[in-house]
């Protein structure tokens, strides 16, 4: 697939009739983006060969609204491409942004999930240069009643939310959204869960969890009764806040030293 960079007069420009899974424009979000683009325009939006949008509708949208923004500038795929390779290019792009809500992320991966039924969860997840995991939260709504789903449509609850119902009978992802709804905090809505996956059965615990993976790397977690599931939720903090330091330039060594502090720091 090749692909060349021009101008295009913005009144060119086709969105396709199927629409996208953003769906929330903030007018005065756009307005902003507009005045931006009338000084100069920094990312090009992405279109196939016959002016057809495949991602940049914000940028479209904005520049409509100013008389004096004539063109954008645009990469344009000159191959035809299928609908999955379409559908792959706008969902790459949109998740490389931050600004998706969690009903735009769950649509845009059930979208191209869809159009690509033979996939198994690796396979979207390698597609989105996301891990395996990511994505099992992102599709979980998938699992989980419409009125969870029309709950996240509204942005009463959110993927988390839906990832800890998502595991359970009907009757009781109703008793759990009864429960979000009311204000209860996310670990309430976590532990609740919990509680309803596991039934009566208490849960085997221990002190110490040591886990040799086949990189060679050994990971070593201790607490006061850690539970398989407290080790999952453990491991995925861990893991958010050294994504964290390293975003701000931080080595092992310096990240192990502010765990460390943040610990006594909570302690006191």
């Amino acid at each position: 697939m090749t692909v060349k960079y021009e101008k295009i007069d913005k009144n060119k420009i086709k969105t396709r009739s199927k629409p996208q899974a953003r769906q929330t424009f903030d007018q005065s979000a756009l307005m902003e983006l507009a005045d931006s683009l009338v000084t100069g325009q920094l990312q090009p939006i992405g279109v196939l060969s016959d002016y057809t949008l495949i991602w940049g509708e914000r940028r479209l949208r904005a520049a409509l609204l100013k008389k004096e923004i004539t063109h954008l500038w645009a990469a344009v795929f000159n191959q035809e491409v299928s609908e999955s390779e379409f559908l792959l290019m706008r969902a790459t792009e949109n998740f490389q942004r931050a600004d998706l809500t969690d009903q735009e992320k769950f649509l845009t991966c059930k979208e191209l999930r869809d159009a690509n039924p033979q996939w198994e969860w690796q396979d979207l997840a390698a597609h989105l240069h996301l891990s395996p995991g990511t994505i099992t939260k992102l599709m979980s709504p998938a699992k989980c009643t419409v009125a969870w789903q029309e709950a996240l449509a509204a942005g009463r609850v959110s993927i988390g939310d839906c990832y800890a119902a998502s595991g359970l009978p009907e009757a009781d992802q109703a008793a759990l959204l009864t429960l979000k709804l009311s204000g209860a905090s996310r670990d309430a809505i976590v532990q609740a869960g919990r509680k309803s996956r596991n039934g009566n059965t208490p849960s085997v615990k221990v002190t110490r969890v040591k886990c040799q993976l086949p990189s060679g790397v050994c990971i070593v977690a201790s607490g006061n009764g850690l539970s398989l599931d407290d080790l999952i939720e453990s491991l995925g903090a861990a893991q958010k806040e050294a994504k964290k330091a390293r975003d701000q330039g931080l080595d092992a060594k310096t990240f192990q030293s502010v765990m460390k502090d943040k610990s006594k720091k909570r302690g006191a």
